[in-house]
């Protein structure tokens, strides 16, 4: 997203048109990225993509509507020999909303790696970053709101407004390194985010000092001089803090914050024991619990089998 967001930032400041396919919702497919735009250049040049290329024959013919002011929600119904060609899973159907940009400043964010927020109007097509939800668009600035504070892309559809939150990659930072640090970046990698390992306090206070709502803590070192990591982590209220250790370790460490100030409340966001209870044994198995539990986290599930629940699947 970011080479996309510089893409389109650099397309509308030398002065060209450019209009924009978003998914509205998506019926069948499998699993579909959230957040997926492919843009359009007034002169027929692309960036990014939407659902494999499969429905480009269908956004294709909506461009020069949109380009011209005119947006449009094109039905976007994909067989499944061509589907499964493409990669996804399965035959499915889209609705696609194509309409223009000319407000550089999302993009720029973007390209920034900053968490950002656009809310389209499936009629319109005028399109605005959300504001405050005490203000008149408050129940789309709310969505937003939540959305982004999920720490994960995702889209939603309040009314007949399109909303996409778009949220950096998430960045997971081990502390203490070993086999298990190692299987945590190996777990990343397969996910598509950055990981990197640090062993002093310094290092990992300036990392979580820095951390963005997407962003992971894992503490794997039980020294209590680690502490000062997770109570910066938690005055900045930012990202996932994670940190490994016995039922006894985590009550120690709770009593220590408790006693250098930090408020119960805030001692309670810390996941610890981190990861979920899979019954995991090996490092790679206590990997995938791990980034389990981050997973539940940001998208407020409880980890329970699909089977066992009711709500929406994707």
């Amino acid at each position: 997203m970011r080479e996309l967001g510089r893409t389109v930032a650099e397309w509308l400041g030398a002065g060209h048109r450019v209009a924009v396919a978003r998914v509205v919702d998506v019926h069948g497919f499998g699993a579909v990225p959230a957040g997926e735009v492919l843009a359009v250049r007034d002169d027929g040049a692309r960036a990014g993509e939407l659902l494999r290329g499969v429905a480009d024959p269908v956004i294709s013919g909506a461009v020069p509507a949109a380009l011209s002011g005119a947006p449009s929600v094109v039905n976007a119904p994909v067989g499944e020999s061509d589907a499964v060609a493409a990669g996804l899973a399965c035959a499915g159907s889209a609705r696609v909303l194509v309409h223009a940009v000319s407000d550089a400043s999302v993009w720029t964010a973007l390209a920034e790696g900053s968490p950002v927020a656009l809310a389209t109007s499936l009629v319109s097509g005028e399109s605005t970053v959300p504001g405050s939800p005490d203000g008149p668009d408050g129940a789309v600035a709310a969505e937003a709101s939540r959305l982004l504070a999920a720490g994960a892309t995702g889209r939603s559809v309040v009314g007949d407004v399109l909303v996409d939150a778009w949220v950096p990659t998430p960045s997971v930072v081990t502390i203490g390194g070993g086999v298990l640090a190692a299987a945590i970046a190996a777990q990343a990698e397969l996910l598509g985010w950055a990981a990197r390992n640090v062993s002093t306090v310094s290092e990992a206070v300036a990392e979580v000092a820095a951390f963005g709502p997407a962003d992971v803590l894992v503490l794997l070192d039980h020294d209590p001089a680690m502490d000062e990591v997770l109570r910066v982590g938690l005055s900045h209220g930012r990202g996932f803090l994670g940190a490994l250790g016995s039922r006894r370790t985590q009550a120690a460490r709770r009593e220590r914050l408790l006693a250098a100030g930090v408020p119960a409340d805030a001692v309670g966001r810390v996941h610890g024991p981190v990861g979920l209870d899979l019954g995991a044994r090996s490092p790679a198995e206590t990997a995938v619990s791990i980034v389990a539990e981050v997973l539940a986290t940001r998208s407020g599930r409880g980890g329970a089998a699909l089977r066992a629940s009711d709500v929406a699947i994707h």
